[in-house]
């Protein structure tokens, strides 16, 4: 049985589809971290000016991805996102990532 996974925009959740199974990504502060030192950033701002244009590797997306995999709790990897369907393929999974970023990033009291 299939259990129901739900996002929470509000906490920066966004729904990613992967095999087949919906999972939620999530940026928690030890899922930047783990990003952050992934990607030699040196701090959440250059992180994020990293990602800001929109102009990232398929590697520096998966890194992206993976954390916000692990921040909402599921085992994958990126060695298993490098294999994996996403639903809507690469444009979506470009989506989520961007998404992901927004919501994580986005002022509080945005809404």
């Amino acid at each position: 049985m299939r259990t129901h996974v739900m996002e929470n925009p509000e906490r920066g959740d966004v729904l990613l589809v992967v095999n087949g199974a919906p999972h939620v990504l999530r940026l928690t502060l030890g899922a930047l971290a783990a990003l952050e030192a992934r990607l030699e950033a040196g701090s959440l701002i250059a992180l994020a000016e990293r990602f800001e244009t929109g102009q990232i590797a398929a590697e520096e997306l998966t890194a992206l991805l993976a954390a916000g995999l692990a921040g909402g709790g599921s085992a994958l990897t990126e060695a298993d996102l490098a294999v994996a369907e996403i639903d809507g393929g690469a444009v979506a999974a470009m989506q989520a990532g961007m998404s992901l970023l927004a919501r994580t990033f986005a002022p509080v009291g945005h809404g």
